[in-house]
């Protein structure tokens, strides 16, 4: 209902006043140089804009002279980007969608259906990655090779373009999209010393808190303005909170050896005799569940039966694997500059040297009160000694309320702290031999690295409570502990005991560790004019990719959970975590005890504990990838040879691919500090691609251009993907296995599109975009028992994870492809038309994209051999996306404000056991911004996020819909003052 009506409001805009495309530039032109202007479609009347206004007129008459389909968005005033992040700002971009991580915060983008990993990054030409860290529900960190935007503050750039249709001269690697983002020129200014200086200030209804963010520009020419520098600074605090529930998975009641049966059930479970079960007793001290009510709620459970597992008991009935509220917080410090020496000793040659840094550090602290029996088999004393004593299953057998006794309810904690740089130098060339030939040349070196700095789970345990659990008509349930989560005498903290049962633990996570990319590129480039109508463009380029990837881990002794030293008491350990029933409500406790990370790693001395590598089991991985091509195109005009104006290029592509890849597998050592050790493995292999590509323009009339395209493209794996390694988590009981051979993802697209220039800054236009996908990367996951896995049991210890606890395993692997079908209709509109001086300074913006695709699964595998199949859409895909702005500008006030909607989009195929799909639910985002110039050189301004409050919501299973997961990251409200010189 939400998104329909999101969907109308938007289609109302574009029918009844058409309008959106923050449009068109290509990186390589400077979004502050002059841009040439459209020509006037009804009368040769000048308008001056300035600000906003100016950013969309200045990327549209550039996407008028592409023959390529690029968007752009270029900075309103220099460090002055329309909004905070970059990520958000491409919601404004035709067939552009969002996605959101950790603090609702916009981490990457997908571009016509096709996720970050299908999109290429470039930064001042150089191919880029950028990584940063997130929460497991996120998908934690990226892999190497996909790109997050919120690493950088947008004020260090003044240009980002999205080239959604390729061109033989750029480089290989993107099925969506390539994406440059540019940082201004020093001789592109229109003064020869330009200062301008941001401050504001940020508050957010959740957090609570403000937060500064800054940045100062300063440029200087020099030489009659042959030469120039340019440096710019922008720096960000940030403190984020979360609160919601999630529940880990969701899972069928059989996974873990279902409940304990009530008195009287047919067959008793677990088995009298069995780790002191008796007719009566779940396990000592644990009594079994009695009366018709618990009888009628275990024989119900018994009842529901997957059509896929008959036999099996239960096998129908779905609970949440953990059911827990959340409290997340996170601290973020963010800073980035860039500087540039610009000279041009003529009219016929530029030079520069760019460089550009970036630091990100996030310290995040989640914590969870959570019942952890739902999660746990027999070995662990789990669900099998869970006793239920009332129940309602809907019709599909998901759980919509119970309540249980005899279930182990834990305090879990977790810190991450990392630190994701990034660092690039390139020098970039230019000169005009003859007015003919020309030649332009760039070499650059970057370097993105993501350092795990602390990743520490530690948890305290209390057993054999009550529990409920309750949807009471919400999206979310209530969950009910049954005595005083706020007092910490109520948990365990202690060593195991030897029947499994587990007292509280910690456990760090490979830490320190981190994951680096050594970026290289050295290309040439010669543009020919061989006629007036024809151009022959030609050139090289040298690509290197070295990813490495180093994990730790420690000895076995020193991380080992222990009872609690002579004097300390859970008490003396503990903390409060308070407010999150203020916050979300239902039914959440006023507060609960949580162990104190730096009370708990002091009173053991853990951060003395002995770090090790390849003697663990762990080390360095490695893939290093490297990439010749060169390109032959042509690239013609017959604006003046035809009635019609035609325009396009054509070429082809080759490149030859290199690749190495190592990693350390572990085996079994009984003299090792954790009972493994690290064998190599490497692998290596070449292979080559043909590229062609082509682009042409219609021009029928002035005003009109009709645009067709088709190419072939490819996108490689993520790094990370490559390495011949296989790895667990024993806390979390998930393990992969890479796989070196991935083929690269290879499509045959087409696109044809039409766009009508109606007025000065204006644009209605409609695309369709065609992408036939050969080769697919898919991950299988499998749940099987980690003695099946061939690794040593060794890798377990200290986790209080038994041999044949079922773990999640997964591989990637290629599998067939499928087609992708999609139509983009834009619009651009300021109301310059109408007679009011008043309405004349409001314009609108709009976009929606529909977006259809076919990729076939595997959803279930045995001994190898694929055993079942589906067909879905692709990950990441939301079918609708619609974006619309309404503004306001005159020479003092702007104000504008943004609605942003995106369709529900698959995060998992399959999902676990019983489930077809994980998906995050449909978000609507309203954003607004204002600004006034007090005088023509100082700037006020405010700018509300999120301003309806918009939840995120995940859920698993395409009919059951059962909430995985949905948080509260609130409003967000910036003041602030610009200053320019």
């Amino acid at each position: 209902m939400r998104g329909s009506s999101a969907l109308a409001l938007i289609a109302t805009l574009v029918v009844a006043a058409p309008a959106f495309s923050q449009t068109v530039a290509p990186a390589a032109a400077p979004a502050d140089a002059a841009a040439p202007a459209a020509p006037a479609a009804t009368d040769a009347q000048e308008i001056v804009v300035s600000g906003f206004r100016a950013s969309l007129d200045s990327a549209l008459s550039q996407k008028r002279t592409e023959t390529a389909a690029i968007d752009s968005i270029v900075a309103e005033d220099l460090g002055k980007f329309p909004d905070s992040n970059l990520a958000e700002s491409m919601q404004r971009i035709p067939g552009v969608a969002l996605a959101r991580g950790d603090g609702g915060e916009g981490k990457n983008i997908s571009v016509r259906g096709l996720g970050a990993g299908f999109t290429r990054v470039r930064i001042n030409g150089m191919e880029g990655t950028a990584q940063a860290g997130a929460s497991d529900i996120y998908g934690a960190q990226n892999n190497g090779r996909s790109f997050d935007f919120n690493v950088f503050p947008t004020e260090i750039f003044n240009g980002l373009s999205v080239r959604k249709t390729p061109s033989a001269d750029v480089e290989e690697g993107s099925l969506g999209a390539t994406v440059d983002l540019t940082a201004p020129k020093p001789l592109a200014q229109k003064k020869d010393f330009v200062v301008s200086a941001t401050a504001k200030g940020l508050y957010n209804t959740v957090s609570k808190d403000v937060n500064p963010r800054g940045s100062l520009l300063v440029s200087k020419k020099f030489g009659d303005g042959r030469w120039g520098i340019l440096g710019s600074l922008a720096y960000q605090e940030r403190n984020i909170r979360e609160v919601g529930y999630s529940a880990v998975d969701i899972l069928s009641s059989n996974t873990n050896g279902g409940f304990c049966s009530p008195v009287g059930a047919a067959t008793a479970v677990p088995a009298i005799g069995s780790k002191g079960a008796t007719a009566t007793l779940c396990y000592p001290g644990d009594p079994r569940a009695s009366g018709a009510t618990a009888l009628a709620a275990y024989n119900a459970v018994l009842a529901a039966r997957r059509a896929d597992a008959p036999n099996t008991p239960g096998s129908g009935a779905f609970f949440p694997r953990i059911p827990r509220y959340l409290n997340s917080e996170q601290k973020q410090t963010r800073i980035g500059g860039t500087a540039t020496l610009q000279f041009q000793p003529d009219d016929q040659t530029d030079m520069s040297i760019d460089l550009l840094y970036s630091r990100f550090h996030v310290v995040r602290r989640d914590n969870y009160i959570e019942a952890i029996s739902f999660g746990r088999s027999a070995s662990n004393n789990g669900m099998p000694d869970t006793a239920i004593q009332s129940l309602t299953l809907n019709s599909l057998g998901s759980v919509q309320d119970a309540s249980y006794t005899g279930v182990d309810v834990r305090s879990e904690g977790l810190v991450d702290n990392f630190v994701s740089t990034f660092k690039q130098a390139n020098f970039n060339f230019k000169h005009d031999f003859t007015d003919k030939l020309e030649m332009t040349a760039l070499v650059g070196v970057n370097k993105s690295r993501l350092q795990t700095k602390q990743r520490f789970q530690y948890y305290m345990d209390a057993i054999d409570k009550p529990f409920t659990f309750n949807y009471n008509g919400n999206s979310t349930p209530d969950l009910g502990f049954g005595f005083d989560v706020s007092n910490p005498t109520n948990f365990n903290y202690a060593a195991g005991l030897a029947d499994g049962t587990v007292l509280g633990g910690f456990g760090f996570q490979g830490a320190p560790r981190y994951n680096q990319t050594k970026g290289m590129t050295g290309e040439v480039n010669l543009n020919w004019k061989a006629f007036d109508i024809f151009t022959v463009k030609a050139g090289g380029q040298f690509r290197r990719a070295d990813f490495t990837s180093l994990s730790t881990g420690y000895y076995t002794a020193d991380i080992t959970t222990k009872n609690l030293p002579a004097g300390v008491t859970l008490s003396s350990l503990s903390m409060q975590i308070d407010g999150v029933n203020d916050l979300w409500g239902h039914s959440a406790p006023a507060s609960w005890a949580s162990l104190d990370p730096e009370k708990l790693i002091s009173a053991y001395s853990l951060d003395q504990a002995r770090t090790c590598g390849v003697s663990c089991g762990t080390g360095l991985s490695q893939v290093l990838e490297e990439e010749t091509s060169g390109y032959l195109m042509g690239t013609f005009d017959l604006q003046d040879r035809l009635p019609i104006g035609v325009r396009g290029d054509f070429g082809v592509r080759f490149v030859h691919t290199y690749q190495f890849s190592s990693a350390f597998n572990p085996v079994a050592l009984a003299s090792s500090p954790t009972g493994v050790t690290g064998v190599f493995t490497s692998a290596n292999r070449t292979y080559d691609n043909w590229l062609p590509s082509a682009n042409i323009v219609f021009e029928p009339m002035r005003s009109l251009l009709l645009r067709f395209s088709a190419s072939k493209v490819i996108a490689r794996p993520e790094l990370a993907a490559l390495t011949p390694s296989s790895t667990i988590n024993a806390v979390t009981r998930t393990a992969s296995v890479q796989n070196p051979n991935l083929k690269p993802i290879s499509a045959k697209t087409f696109d044809a599109a039409a766009e009508w220039y109606f007025r000065p800054g204006s644009l209605l236009s409609v695309a369709y975009f065609h992408k036939n996908i050969s080769t697919f990367i898919q991950t299988v996951p499998q749940v099987v028992p980690f003695n099946t896995l061939g690794l040593p049991e060794a890798l377990l210890a200290g986790s209080n994870t038994g041999a044949n606890e079922l773990f999640t395993v997964s591989a990637p692997s290629n599998t067939p492809g499928g087609k992708l079908n999609g139509v983009e209709v834009n619009a651009q509109v300021p109301f310059t038309f109408l007679a009011s001086p008043f309405l004349k300074n409001f314009g609108v913006l709009a976009n929606y994209t529909r977006v259809t695709s076919k990729i076939s699964y595997i959803t279930a595998t045995s001994n190898g051999a694929v055993t079942a199949t589906t067909e879905a859409a692709l990950l990441g895909l939301s079918k609708n996306t619609a974006s619309g702005t309404a503004y306001y500008e005159d020479k003092k006030f702007s104000l504008r404000g943004t609605i942003n909607y995106r369709d529900p989009f698959l995060r998992g195929v399959p999902a676990s056991p019983g489930s077809d799909v994980q998906v995050n639910d449909s978000t609507i985002y309203v954003d607004a911004s204002a600004s006034y110039n007090i005088t023509e050189n100082v700037k006020v301004l405010i700018e509300g996020s999120n301003l309806t409050d918009e939840q995120n919501r995940i859920y698993i299973d395409s009919n059951r819909k059962d909430t995985l997961f949905q948080t509260r990251i609130g409003r967000t409200i910036t003041l602030g003052v610009t200053v320019q010189l």
